[in-house]
């Protein structure tokens, strides 16, 4: 289950980025796939997911930031808007396994964490 972050750069507040997944070996479509972030010393935390039918994002967010999936192209996407400081941090995806009846953002991330993007927003 190989995916492939990138995208990530430095940008000031305010500014826009946007991430891209690529799955390797393996055919994005058939998974829920979730994006996640993580800053030193903290743990990992979901921002955005594909659950049954539906997205959702983590409060911090919800509004500012837009998942989306190109099937065609194997490729997930996680548009940044209006980003803040307190987005800097390694953005991640991962297929999900998202139990019948749960929110994908307690899903289980699947495989192996990849070594992700950085992101860092700074004035």
């Amino acid at each position: 289950l190989q995916l492939a972050e990138s995208g990530g750069g430095l940008v000031h507040p305010g500014d826009a980025l946007r991430l891209s997944c690529t799955g390797s070996r393996f055919t994005i479509r058939s998974y829920n796939i979730g994006w996640f972030r993580q800053v030193p010393e903290k743990e990992r935390e979901p921002v955005a997911c594909e659950g049954v039918g539906t997205i959702e994002y983590s409060e911090s967010v919800k509004g500012r930031f837009t998942f989306s999936k190109d099937r065609a192209k194997n490729t997930v996407y996680l548009q940044m808007n209006d980003l803040d400081t307190e987005d800097t941090a390694s953005y991640f995806c991962r297929p999900l396994a998202v139990p019948s009846g749960t929110s994908c953002l307690v899903g289980t991330p699947l495989g192996d964490w990849g070594q992700g993007t950085p992101v860092t927003v700074s004035s």
